[in-house]
């Protein structure tokens, strides 16, 4: 406890005293320290959680023999491919279905009785269809990352203030300038905001889709790591997705704010 007590004292002080980029490091250094201490003091089995020194060993072991990269790339592909038949379905459909009011009250009700089922719940009827390699799990990737993105694009269509629509109408202004240059542009940070969203939801899926067969990708490494009692490459898997899927979203999170320069964003989101 008196260790808890001083760490979380360090915590304040620096947030206190430091810069932004200084405290974005004091929370994850805590929590190692945390977990270093907890681990080294025996207050839970190796089996359970490996230590911080047990989980680096791991990992330079499956970098070094090349596991981990082979893994990580082949579920990488997936992702790119599901997430990107999800952007363009998702984006393509949100913007179809918020400028037809008529095509949204169609479609409404079965795309209403599609989104809340699950992902996963769907693999039975993708292996089906696809079989159990690359089709299947790309469709999981797919269907997963999908709604996210259609969601927000849809909702960013229809919060099109109705005074431009109004003021188009009374100006006749040609339809196809209408949506370039007032609905797209006003829909923009949804539609970024979806794809970030969706990305996260294509990585969470992949490993799901991968549980149920395969050979090659984190989810097979993370199921075979586990039957073998091999806690401390779970981890390693688990903090490489976290690290390659934050990484794709800062990518997109970079692009966004060269798209919409006037959106207001705070720091580090």
């Amino acid at each position: 406890m008196e260790l808890v007590l001083k760490l979380a004292g360090a915590y304040r002080h620096s947030l206190a005293a430091g810069g932004w980029g200084w405290k974005r490091l004091v929370l994850p250094g805590v929590l190692l320290a945390l977990w270093q201490a907890v681990t080294a003091g025996g207050l839970v089995r190796p089996i359970l959680l490996p230590s911080p020194l047990q989980v680096l060993d791991a990992f330079v072991a499956m970098a070094g023999s090349g596991e981990l990269v082979t893994h990580l790339a082949a579920s990488f592909a997936r992702v790119l491919e599901g997430f990107a038949l999800a952007a363009v379905l998702g984006v393509g459909l949100g913007m179809g279905l918020g400028i037809f009011p008529l095509l949204f009250a169609t479609t409404a009700g079965i795309i209403q009785l599609i989104r809340p089922i699950p992902p996963i719940a769907w693999l039975p009827l993708a292996i089906l269809w696809f079989g159990i390699e690359e089709g299947s799990k790309v469709f999981i990737i797919a269907l997963g990352a999908f709604f996210p993105i259609f969601t927000n694009v849809l909702d960013g269509v229809r919060q099109t203030d109705h005074k431009f629509v109004e003021l188009a109408k009374v100006l006749e202004v040609p339809r196809g300038r209408f949506l370039a240059q007032v609905v797209v542009p006003g829909a923009l940070p949804f539609i970024m905001t979806g794809l970030r969203v969706g990305l996260a939801f294509a990585w969470m899926c992949v490993v799901a889709a991968e549980l149920s067969a395969g050979m090659k990708g984190v989810g097979y490494m993370l199921t075979d790591a586990r039957a073998l009692a091999q806690t401390d490459k779970v981890i390693v898997g688990m903090l490489a997705i976290g690290v390659v899927g934050k990484t794709m979203d800062c990518v997109l999170h970079a692009l966004e704010k060269r798209i919409v320069r006037w959106k207001t964003s705070f720091t580090g989101a």
